[in-house]
């Protein structure tokens, strides 16, 4: 038996151009796609918005057969294949949200080999149904999206993702592409023994994402924080907001909606047509805030989500990551902002500590916890801590781009009173066989006689008052950084203070410990404060080199795009992206072949809606907008017969 002849490169560098409108390939897409053409399995970590979707669907639409993606996100399934079969992809899925009849369609499509790309759930991928169809059909390649589902020590472990290793054991001659945005080392590591993939080539790009603002605030009012950020810096935007739990995105959608921001709540408590008629919203109308948990988000595709706000301290740094970088999908200016304080750490340590997990699992999440509290508290470039995390390194310069770069935080010797916390924890249990929450030791420092102070008879401890150089928020800070480092712990259900092993070296003084100083109100460039910048925006966030006269122009093309969009039922950013419009808006073409050279405009799309852009471009109404002349006006009601109505 002879092999197939190798499908040459100038195939794929078609596909990129004719289907999805793109001259060149970017980064280490290329090299990606090369690889999996020539049947080689392949492990890629690439951040969110870095085209990860492109290493697969150009292998898969010139390699024989048909691509089968494995993807957890049944909500986006039919969204994500309206957007390739606008491309001109023959595209179909499968999951449990069909009748009968679509699911023996798309099945009888696979099987006579109509289909480019098909998707599946990975627990339907695990019936015997579905792997015998699939050994019908003629398979091009596997990809297996959002692969850090698979990681039992990650942010978003599926169980039903532990049994995609028989893909090498079913169909062992069927190249593998496994895709995930995040991944430390550990992980990775992870992701190729529990999939098969120990022989496939790794491509991992840099996860920097310059054109985000890491910024991290304490929690002071952040519902009131929450409102200026959105209000001066990104009035009119679509944007997410993340918090812990369910009661709180309730509680945080109303606030946003009764201040006049349009806000909808999405999290696991309600219905699924709620959370799915919710999310169809947030993807098809411009200027909406999803207030949510982190169960949304993962594959959203929306390219123009302006910021991603956290008002609770995500679990882990690789959460963190995942969740900002949903925000600038399209490579303009965006916001990561995250407010945090120490009940955060208290209630996350306190879930921890009583969750059902063993001991070894409860110690990897106090690890990840550790890395976000690093994270949040360091003094240094943000950017380069959390390129570190993943073992990148970053520029050697400062980032430029976050908020101890734009305000280098103050740092200060925060030995003794670190000191002095410990020796109350220390006392109230040595003396009194006591033990409290931080409020109550910061109480007993400041020399404050509450009720619970002279009760307990805690103003007769030889600590009493020996803290009132620091402000309540001050000594909140000390707390918080010592429970970053480890210094001291919390336990039981009322999360009272307890020292650690190594709060001894502190209590001798055998390390310095350098603090970040708490400021009231931090001062980023321009005179704005820590939760709003001077850097002003539109609701469409426009590049530098955006020339103003041709924002009229943009503005009509997304108001064409706005209508089509609305009258196909699907998102606007599978028509074009902002991005492309505002090429086409710089551009201003007068002939097809002229537009069919914008970046984004594939060939499928230029006949679709060629004639309509080069209409608005004109100032025209577009075609697609005029009545039917051979349908003529319609009739009035009182015209028609009583025996046709």
């Amino acid at each position: 038996m002879t092999s197939a002849p190798p499908i040459p490169v100038s195939d794929a560098v078609d596909a990129l151009n004719r289907v999805f409108g793109y001259p060149e390939f970017r980064g280490q897409q290329r090299e990606i796609v090369e690889h999996v053409i020539g049947g080689g399995d392949a492990l890629v970590l690439m951040p969110t918005g870095g085209g990860k979707s492109l290493c697969y669907q150009i292998p898969a639409l010139v390699r024989p057969g048909t691509g089968v993606v494995i993807s957890p996100l049944i909500a986006l399934m039919q969204d994500q294949v309206d957007a390739l079969r606008t491309l001109g992809v023959r595209a179909g899925f499968l999951n449990s949200t069909q009748d009968y009849d679509e699911r023996r369609l798309v099945e009888a499509e696979f099987v006579g080999g109509e289909l480019d790309l098909l998707y599946v759930a990975p627990e339907g991928l695990g019936t015997p149904g579905v792997q015998r169809l699939l050994d019908r059909g003629d398979i091009s390649l596997f990809a297996i999206d959002e692969a850090h589902c698979v990681a039992q020590w990650g942010h978003d472990f599926r169980p039903d993702y532990l049994s995609l290793s028989m893909l090498h054991e079913r169909w062992p001659d069927v190249p593998r592409i496994a895709l995930t945005a995040t991944a430390t080392t550990a992980t990775r590591d992870e992701i190729a023994e529990r999939l098969r993939l120990n022989d496939a080539r790794h491509f991992t790009a840099s996860f920097d994402r310059p054109n985000i603002q890491y910024r991290i605030v304490g929690k002071n009012e952040p519902k009131r924080q929450l409102l200026e950020l959105l209000r001066t810096e990104h009035a009119g935007d679509a944007g997410i907001v993340y918090c812990l739990s369910r009661a709180s995105v309730e509680k945080h959608a109303e606030f946003l909606s009764a201040n006049g921001i349009p806000a909808l709540p999405y999290h696991a408590g309600l219905s699924a047509q709620t959370r799915y008629e919710n999310q169809s919203r947030f993807l098809r109308e411009d200027g909406l805030v999803m207030v949510a948990t982190i169960a949304f988000g993962m594959g959203i595709d929306k390219p123009d989500v302006r910021f991603v706000a956290h008002l609770d301290l995500p679990k882990s740094v690789e959460g963190y990551y995942q969740e900002t970088g949903r925000a600038g999908r399209d490579g303009l200016p965006s916001t990561a902002w995250l407010s945090y304080g120490l009940q955060d750490v208290v209630q996350l340590r306190k879930m921890i500590d009583s969750s059902d997990g063993d001991l070894n699992y409860r110690r990897n999440a106090n690890r990840h916890l550790d890395a976000m509290l690093a994270l949040c508290e360091t003094v240094t470039c943000r950017r380069t801590r959390l390129l570190a995390y993943f073992d990148q390194e970053a520029p050697a310069t400062r980032c430029g781009n976050c908020d101890t770069c734009l305000t280098p935080p103050e740092s200060w010797d925060g030995t003794v009173p670190a000191q002095k916390l410990l020796s109350t924890v220390f006392r109230l249990k040595k003396e009194r066989n006591q033990k409290f929450g931080a409020g109550q030791s910061i109480d007993i420092l400041l020399g404050k006689r509450t009720d619970k102070v002279t009760q307990f008879r805690h103003d007769e401890l030889s600590v009493f008052g020996i803290g009132a150089d620091l402000r309540d928020t001050e000594w909140r800070g000390v707390v918080r950084q010592l429970l970053a480092g480890g210094y001291l712990a919390v336990e039981g259900e009322y999360s009272t203070l307890v020292l650690t092993e190594t709060s001894g070296v502190v209590l001798r003084g055998e390390v310095t410990l350098m603090m970040r100083r708490e400021i009231p109100t931090q001062r980023l460039r321009g005179g704005g404060s820590a939760s709003s910048s001077s850097r002003s925006r539109t609701p469409a966030a426009a590049p530098a080199d955006f020339p103003a006269e041709a924002e009229p122009l943009f503005e009509s093309l997304r108001a064409w795009r706005a209508s089509v969009a609305k009258e196909q039922a699907i998102p606007p950013y599978v028509i074009f992206h902002d991005k492309t419009l505002r090429a086409i808006a710089t551009l201003e073409p007068s002939s097809l072949d002229q537009l069919g050279t914008v970046s984004g405009v594939g060939q499928s799309k230029l006949t679709k809606f060629g004639a309509d852009v080069l209409a608005v471009v004109r100032g025209e109404t577009p075609p697609s907008a005029l009545p039917d002349p051979d349908l003529g006006p319609d009739p009035e009601p009182d015209l028609i017969p009583d025996a046709d109505l």
